[in-house]
């Protein structure tokens, strides 16, 4: 059984998982469009130009322009494909900002990275992430939810071994009664 197969396309996560794509990838692409239109800095510029509030080259604004529309293709089909996206989007943007960090006032930042790059790298990412993990990753699922299902359709093992250790990795009574 597939985890991915479990989720119905009509359930509320659903929702969750495409306006997150969608309005991410709604803003991406303004960005995208915003950074190639007006005074060009170039392709590979490291200084690039400010486009709300970011800084932006020709590099980057292609970069975001293809996010965007990974994001909002997300969006349209939904589901649990939504839900990769997402996480896999917030991933890279993490990734973007650690990179970024790391090139940050150096000859080899060729998508003109700022400190506010950074930083919107980090907060979208893990926003995106957070999208993308909305009702796969909780300790209170809910009984209906597939996830939790899948998680506590197995039996529970117990420890095997010398009384000393099931002790140690089972604490408290043996045979607890009254609850």
């Amino acid at each position: 059984m597939k985890l991915q197969d479990e989720l119905p396309v009509d359930h509320k996560l659903g929702q969750v998982y495409r306006f997150g794509a969608g309005l991410g990838g709604v803003f991406l692409v303004v960005f995208g469009i915003l950074g190639l239109t007006g005074s060009h800095p170039g392709f590979i510029d490291t200084e690039g130009k400010e486009v709300i509030g970011l800084s932006s080259n020709g590099a980057l604004s292609v970069l975001s322009l293809v996010a965007g529309g990974v994001l909002i293709l997300g969006a349209v089909i939904g589901g649990n494909i939504a839900s990769n996206i997402n996480m896999v989007m917030g991933l890279l943007f993490i990734l973007a900002g650690f990179v970024g960090l790391m090139v940050l006032d150096s000859s080899a930042n060729r998508l003109a990275f700022h400190i506010s790059n950074v930083i919107f790298s980090f907060v979208f990412g893990f926003v995106v992430l957070t999208f993308g993990m909305y009702g796969r990753v909780s300790s209170h699922l809910p009984k209906d939810n597939p996830y939790w299902k899948e998680r506590h359709s197995r039996p529970e093992t117990l420890p095997s071994g010398p009384p000393a250790f099931v002790k140690v990795m089972r604490p408290g009574p043996p045979n607890p009664t009254g609850h």
